[in-house]
């Protein structure tokens, strides 16, 4: 915020209420995805969307009662009651702040691209499809079924207005955020037409006073540990993972750089607030964030200006937030899932590894059915193993003739667990002369399985008789050879230093 001025309040303070808007409906359906009462959601929506943007590392970026965290918490909260799953929260938000403590933070930034790319897809889709149950209504025996007929052919529409005017404001001014405007010409319209709809009202009273402090009513002892401390760990996990990540795309969206670590911070600090004032705990939401970011909203007064926004619609607005049709919040995040998708993938085929598009494939279709936090890190091991697979292709050898008619393989590339058969198959020892030099000034010795290879090939040339040299070798690589360290010819000046991963030298 550079400059404080008008344009820019009315750009941030727009976008905030347009924001607020957007978390009603998506924090009160969060919080009965965990069986618990809207206000749980809608005072965490408050509290986490305050702190993180008046303290967090990324301006601009929303965060509330996320649906991600409340298939996590679902089943703590059946199984013994929201006072459990309050404590889970608070130790939730203590792990984040440990976690921020050690700066583990920057490690995001160590996220391949195709994870990043399946991430974004990947959530674009649970939020496209996760509108549609907003198409379901009770049924005479009390189990939810599917819209028909008129009820259904209404909700369309409205929709699809509300889309029309989202995408066409621009065109017209950009003085006012268009979703802003398109909830307000869907809600003014139902109004005036009288038009009979699903409201936000449907999904649960949002009215309500300020949130109290309480610590959980629950037994402060290791047996309460035992059984909220799974679900902290996992809560804190896929809370850090869905943040991080959004952080690291507004970065790219809005071309300038986050702060990991104090995002991590202040999320850690918002959940145990939430926690110890009736709050379900959050963390970032893509959808709000980017409804956010592309009304121009990227500094903190957008964010406060949403968390202060909805605390007033639970004290003093409910009546008038409670009668918008839900079909208009609806087009909003099919907007939403439609700016944010990146459709660019598919472009990639063909001009891109298979390897990177399927890992896109993989998160994207792993976060659709699964879960997150197991998306992201399958990706993040796939992409590594393939890193691996193809850096151990790299290793090779320029073989030639010294002075002295030995045979000399001068090597080049990374010698570790995944270049081990490659690098055995560099070497003919039954062809080779007598005396074979094998140079490592152009190579790295990484791990304990690159040790024992050289082992390996050292044996293979002792067995039939012939002299192995061995040059250019870092000190740990000499104290760790065994069988190969009589070979190993010392030049103090040329050799280089450098550390093996071995535990021998822990």
């Amino acid at each position: 915020m550079s400059s404080f001025n008008p344009a820019y309040l009315k750009i941030n303070l727009l976008a905030g209420l347009t924001v607020a808007l957007a978390l009603v409906p998506e924090a009160i359906a969060f919080a009965l995805v965990a069986n618990l009462s809207p206000l749980t959601g809608l005072y965490a929506a408050v509290i986490v969307a305050f702190i993180t943007s008046a303290f967090g590392g990324r301006p601009g970026m929303i965060s509330a009662a996320a649906g991600s965290l409340a298939v996590v918490m679902v089943a703590l909260v059946v199984q013994h009651g929201a006072q459990y799953l309050l404590a889970a929260v608070v130790l939730m938000g203590v792990l984040q702040l440990l976690f921020a403590a050690a700066r583990l933070g920057k490690f995001i930034r160590m996220v391949p691209h195709p994870v990043m790319l399946g991430f974004v897809n990947g959530l674009a889709l649970v939020i496209f499809l996760a509108q549609f149950n907003h198409f379901k209504e009770a049924g005479p025996d009390g189990a939810p079924q599917w819209m028909a007929g008129p009820e259904l052919a209404v909700m369309a529409g409205i929709i699809v207005v509300t889309m029309a005017v989202i995408y066409l404001t621009p065109r017209l001014t950009k003085a006012v955020p268009s979703t802003l405007v398109g909830i307000l010409v869907a809600s003014i319209g139902c109004i005036v037409l009288g038009i009979e709809t699903k409201t936000v009202g449907d999904l649960g009273s949002i009215a309500g006073g300020l949130p109290a402090f309480a610590l959980p009513e629950v037994p402060w002892n290791m047996e309460t540990l035992r059984i909220v401390f799974p679900y902290a760990l996992v809560m804190a996990g896929v809370g850090l993972i869905e943040s991080l990540l959004t952080l690291t795309l507004i970065d790219e969206i809005t071309d300038t750089r986050g702060q990991p670590n104090r995002e991590s911070l202040a999320l850690g600090a918002s959940n145990v607030v939430a926690g110890l004032f009736g709050g379900m705990g959050g963390c970032a939401l893509i959808g709000q964030s980017m409804i956010n970011v592309n009304s121009g909203a990227t500094g903190r007064l957008s964010g406060i200006a949403a968390a202060l926004f909805l605390m007033a619609f639970i004290l003093f607005g409910s009546t008038w937030i409670e009668a918008i049709p839900l079909a208009a919040l609806v087009g909003v995040m099919f907007v939403v899932c439609e700016k944010t998708f990146e459709w660019g993938t598919f472009r990639l085929v063909g001009k891109v590894p298979r390897a990177d598009v399927f890992v896109i494939v993989l998160v994207a279709g792993i976060t659709l059915v699964y879960d997150l936090a197991v998306a992201v890190i399958a990706g993040v091991i796939v992409s590594a193993l393939v890193f691996a697979w193809q850096h151990a292709k790299q290793v090779r050898a320029a073989v030639s003739q010294d002075e002295q008619g030995w045979k000399v393989y001068a090597l080049e590339g990374t010698l570790f667990f995944a270049s081990v058969t490659p690098f055995q198959a560099l070497f003919a020892p039954k062809d080779d002369p007598q005396d074979v030099v094998i140079d490592f000034l152009r190579a790295r010795v990484v791990d304990h399985s690159a040790i024992q290879a050289i082992d390996a090939l050292a044996e293979r040339y002792r067995l039939l008789g012939k002299r192995l040299h061995l040059r250019h070798l870092s000190p740990d690589c000499r104290e760790l050879l065994d069988k190969a360290r009589g070979m190993v010819e010392v030049n103090v000046l040329e050799d280089p230093r450098y550390r093996v991963a071995d535990d021998k030298l822990g």
